[in-house]
């Protein structure tokens, strides 16, 4: 995404010093580049075809050595973009049901959330369905029509990406009755705080690989359950939302070292360069060991993804922290819409994909990594463009 600025904003012991109650434009930031993210992920799954989707283009780059760089890169982004999301979502809950109280908390969140859900669940989801008759080996047979169209209709209905609304919508709900069952006592302020040991994270990213490992064991990498596509990733995902509402209260976005972004990120590298190779090694032979069902490959491969997960979250934040936590319009604009690019960008995709879809005809082929790029260009943009006015049309902006 485009450098919003360069000037350092932390002291030399690079902790934050600001009031607690400021506004973090830094994570305002990376919440941006992450949905930026998403957005570039879900356009490599349609030049890789390694994932399922709604439009491939080509059908066959799976089998090509740039469709094999894109489904890698996916699995590098999967490891770790959305549980940061909600690791982010976790840690502005506390302060949310506080300002608000539990009644207004919960109704704010069946707005924000729910309303949503449904919009991408009934609308969203089967317009981009489309794509499963526009691709250049169409899933279905036949021409499509609106007969045919809304005769499918029911059958089209997914959660999509609004899956992350849902799972984010039943751990705001249990949050709640955490509270309630706690009468809301809240800790003391902890502004003094600590930020986390080595230890302390070495030991999470123990516990987080062995439940990931057991958990992928019924559930591997790539199984839908209830339209939920990651569910493997589900103690990735609880935990960091738990950690989220625990950093809120001890501060650690603001208080964690500079330096343990660096060995995060340094440690994610050396996991990829150790672990991920071990673990994917036998993709080159057609078996995807590494998916689950309680493989040694699976082992090596859950280890890496919490190394990384974890490695990448203190690199981002830190990294965020230092050069991107000023305000600017531009820094405004692309947190403003980020929730909305999130929710709109799958159909766009797709007719993107689909305008480009002859790109290459003029007799120069240009592989799925040119394809993806170009596409990527236009498309981040575009996103950005129409989310901002979408959220122009009155009430809009109350939900997204």
């Amino acid at each position: 995404m485009i450098q919003i600025t360069l000037k350092s904003t932390e002291k030399p012991s690079e902790t934050a010093v600001t009031e607690k109650t400021s506004r973090l434009f830094f994570i305002d930031h990376l919440r941006a580049a992450l949905v930026t993210l998403v957005v570039l992920h879900h356009v490599a799954v349609v030049y890789s075809a390694s994932a399922a989707f709604w439009y491939f283009d080509p059908p066959k780059s799976a089998e090509t050595l740039g469709g094999l760089v894109l489904g890698v890169f996916l699995l590098f982004n999967q490891a770790w973009f959305m549980g940061a999301l909600f690791l982010i979502a976790g840690y502005f809950t506390p302060g949310s049901f506080e300002r608000k109280g539990p009644g207004s908390f919960v109704k704010d969140r069946l707005i924000r959330l729910g309303i949503p859900l449904l919009i991408f669940y009934f609308v969203l989801s089967p317009l981009s369905a489309i794509g499963i008759w526009l691709e250049p080996a169409p899933q279905l047979e036949g021409p499509l029509t609106w007969q045919s169209y809304w005769q499918t209709y029911p059958y089209l209905l997914d959660l999509g990406v609004a899956w992350f609304l849902a799972l984010l919508l039943i751990f705001t709900f249990g949050y709640v009755i955490w509270r309630n069952l706690t009468r809301n006592r809240t800790p003391s302020s902890t502004s003094e705080s600590s930020p986390p040991s080595y230890l302390g994270i070495v030991i999470f990213i123990v516990v987080l690989a062995l439940i990931s490992y057991l958990v992928r064991i019924i559930i591997p990498l790539g199984r839908t359950v209830l339209d939920f596509p990651t569910l493997a990733y589900l103690p990735q995902y609880l935990s960091f939302f738990i950690v989220g509402t625990i950093a809120y209260r001890r501060d650690w976005f603001r208080t964690i070292p500079g330096s343990m972004g660096g060995v995060g990120f340094v440690t994610a590298i050396l996991a990829s360069l150790i672990l991920f190779p071990l673990a994917f090694m036998s993709v080159f032979r057609g078996e995807f060991y590494f998916l689950g069902n309680g493989t040694w490959q699976s082992a090596a491969y859950v280890l890496w993804d919490s190394i990384f997960a974890v490695g990448m979250c203190l690199a981002a934040i830190t990294f965020f922290r230092r050069y991107f936590n000023g305000d600017s319009k531009f820094g405004r604009f692309l947190s403003q819409q980020s929730y909305a690019v999130y929710l709109i960008h799958v159909p766009i995709i797709i007719f993107l994909a689909y305008a480009l879809r002859g790109i290459d005809n003029g007799g120069i082929h240009f592989g799925p990594i040119l394809l993806f790029s170009i596409a990527a260009i236009i498309v981040v943009p575009i996103c950005f463009v129409v989310a901002w006015a979408i959220r122009k049309i009155p009430g809009v902006s109350r939900v997204i």
